[in-house]
This record gives structure tokens, C-alpha cells and sequence, in this order.
């Protein structure tokens, strides 16, 4: 399907909203942060989901709600409070690669991440450039290791520094960042402008932004992810990422 340069940004501007609607919520890991309404469950919620992030979209939504009543359906309690014994009730839990040692660690990170460092949304806000995210998720992957863990967690937070597209990381900030007037991105993080997110690059997105003529880099890699920005912010500067609805779209319910 040829699509006209001058006609590309009407089309995809019409695909974001075909599929950014509320009906997105219910099947996607989105609808892990949504049942909750306090900013650090979400933001908890969010981030834990969106690091399964991989895989059949069904069972990926499947397990980050098992996460949560794993953790008494109260993840930032569970994370701020819990005693080591309460650890043990993740045992078991398994999503491909992540098990239960993860999933402790993680707990732990978090924990630390919110006593030590003013939450999440201050790891991203004191790290962020004038125009990108990416230094600050290198920063959470430096901070989110600084207490002791096992070497086989690390592949479990992407590090843009080895040429990550991170592009679970990306589509958890575009939960948090992301002002959505559908309410499909939940907008909680007020002090990050929707300008500097970057696109949740992977193998559906990736292939239909080069069929688009968005993307001309074969490897889906750092600089792959930096063409792509720059291709959807030329569509839309403040709010780029939008586009991630029409390329997943195109991908996974069309055949792109």
C-alpha cells in the first residue's frame, strides 16, 4: 500500500483515531495502571507491566494483573512496606524470562527508588534534555541497580547507552506523559513535555514506519529509534508519540 508523502500525515493523523479510543484500554497492559487512581500506584503498576511488555499482548495483560493482586492490589503500599516474608507470595510468578527473583528485585528497586531518589517521576524529570528522554532512562537503569542484585535482572531495564530502543520504557512514558483527551494515556506526569517522547520502536512498528517511508534504517536500534523520532515529530512536534496508536494499529489488527 503506497501512501503519497503529501497525503502520509492524513493517514496516519486518521489511524490514530481509529484506534486511540477507550476500547484500546481493556486488551492492552494499559489496563494494568488504569485500575488505579493514586499517582504512585499507577506509576508502580505502569512500570511493572510495561517490563513484560513482550510477547502475546494477551498474556502479557494477563500476567501484569496477576502482578497486581499479587502485591494486595495496593502496589505502592506493597512496594514502600512489605516485610521480606511477604516477598515470598511472588514466588512462582513467571512471565517468559522475568520470574519471581525478578520480581522481587524489582520490588526492591522500587523501594529504593522512592526513598532515595523522590519517586520515578523525579528520576525522569532531573534527567531529561532539552529534547529527549533517552539520558533519563539511562539514568533509571544506573539508579534502578545501585543496591545489590543479580546480574541475570539487568536485561530486564533497557540502557539506551548500549544502544537500546527501549521501547517498553518508551511506552511507559507515554502512559505517564502523554495528555490523551480519549483517556486511553493516563497524562499523570505534568512536568515532562509529550515533545520528547520517542516512539515504542519493535519489530510491527518498525516494519510498517519503513513500508511508510518513515524509517529507512534496517536494525531496529538506538539510531533507528532517533530517525523515527524525527520522522513523527516532523508530523507532530508536541505530540509525536501519538503516532505509536496508527503504527501498532497498522501492524497488529491490519497486516500492514
Amino acid at each position: 500500500m503506497f501512501i503519497p508523502k503529501n497525503e502520509l500525515k492524513d493517514f496516519l493523523d486518521s489511524k490514530v483515531l481509529q484506534y486511540n479510543t477507550v476500547d484500546f484500554i481493556e486488551p492492552d497492559p494499559i489496563s494494568v495502571p488504569h485500575r488505579y487512581s493514586i499517582k504512585e500506584d499507577i506509576e508502580i503498576a505502569g512500570f511493572l507491566a510495561s517490563t513484560i511488555a513482550w510477547g502475546n499482548r494477551t498474556m502479557i495483560t494477563k500476567n501484569g494483573h496477576r502482578m497486581m493482586d499479587l502485591l494486595g492490589n495496593s502496589p505502592y503500599d506493597f512496594v514502600m512496606n512489605h516485610d521480606e516474608w511477604q516477598l515470598e507470595r511472588l514466588e512462582g510468578f513467571v512471565h517468559r524470562t522475568f520470574n519471581a527473583t525478578d520480581f522481587r528485585y524489582f520490588i526492591k528497586a522500587l523501594q529504593h527508588i522512592y526513598t532515595h531518589h523522590g519517586g520515578l517521576e523525579k528520576v525522569f524529570t532531573t534527567h531529561q534534555t532539552a529534547d529527549s528522554l533517552q539520558p533519563a532512562i539511562v539514568a533509571l537503569h544506573e539508579i534502578f541497580f545501585e543496591i545489590e542484585h543479580e546480574s541475570r535482572t539487568r536485561k530486564h531495564v533497557a540502557n539506551p547507552a548500549k544502544g537500546s530502543v527501549a521501547k517498553r520504557i518508551n511506552m511507559c512514558l507515554r502512559w505517564f506523559v502523554r495528555q490523551d483527551s480519549t483517556g486511553v494515556d493516563l497524562g499523570i506526569w505534568k512536568d515532562i513535555s509529550s515533545s520528547k517522547l520517542s516512539c515504542p520502536l519493535d519489530v510491527h512498528s518498525g516494519n510498517v514506519a519503513r513500508k511508510l517511508g518513515l524509517l529507512d534504517r534496517k536494525q531496529n536500534d538506538g539510531k533507528a529509534l532517533l530517525e523515527l523520532d524525527t520522522s513523527l515529530r516532523n508530523l507532530d512536534k508536541k505530540d509525536p508519540v501519538k503516532y505509536d496508536f496508527a503504527l501498532f494499529g497498522l501492524g497488529i489488527f491490519e497486516g500492514f
